[in-house]
């Protein structure tokens, strides 16, 4: 099965695979993206992490030119890892549109949302986020400063009955959602937003 709106041409996933979808603007790529990734594919048995590279994050200010950050994203994408500018090229700004698109058309690909711990403290500000839960498993990987708030937020606690224990992450993308976990571990301290205020400071500086 393939299909278009993928960086470099057309992807192929075989039925059956097991798939990360990880969203992000990418505004800069870094280390701790690279981290998450390699962290899902590991422990979830992963044979691909699609990095979904955004447009414009609704919840955030404008990011750097696509082009440029989809470069970068490329220079650094691990093994196993596609980047992907579907979004842009299907006019799609929510998850929830994005998640619903790719399993109609892999709907023999078993799917996870891989998301930072950071990110799933605030997932009830994401439009139906009540919903993205119902339609794919989620894995969330531990982020420095994120876990409490990750562990206590709206969706942790709305959706406890079907948080798995981090042994069933092999299990994961072929449960049926509900159902998360919450993987923790090494963390990496990368953050796009201090390289990015490292970058206003540099450039105030010359």
């Amino acid at each position: 099965m393939k299909a278009r709106g993928l960086s470099g041409g057309r992807l192929h996933l075989e039925p059956g695979m097991r798939v990360g979808l990880f969203g992000g603007s990418f505004n800069p790529v870094h280390a701790g993206h690279v981290h998450a990734a390699a962290i899902a594919r590991r422990r979830l048995g992963l044979q691909r992490v699609i990095w979904l590279v955004t447009p414009g994050n609704p919840l955030k200010a404008g990011p750097a030119a696509l082009s440029d950050r989809l470069t970068a994203a490329s220079r650094v994408a691990g093994r196993g890892t596609i980047v992907s500018d579907i979004e842009a090229q299907l006019g799609l700004r929510y998850s929830i549109d994005t998640v619903r698109l790719i399993k109609r058309r892999f709907p023999k690909v078993h799917f996870v949302f891989v998301i930072g711990s950071d990110n799933f403290a605030s997932l009830h500000a994401w439009r139906d986020w009540r919903r993205l839960m119902r339609q794919i498993p989620l894995a969330v990987i531990a982020r420095p400063g994120a876990s409490l708030s990750a562990l206590r937020s709206p969706a942790a606690r709305r959706f406890a009955f079907a948080r798995l224990p981090e042994s069933a992450g092999r299990r994961l993308a072929r449960r049926r959602p509900p159902a998360w976990i919450y993987l923790g571990g090494r963390w990496n301290y990368a953050s796009s937003t201090a390289l990015r205020e490292l970058a206003d400071q540099a450039a105030h500086s010359c």
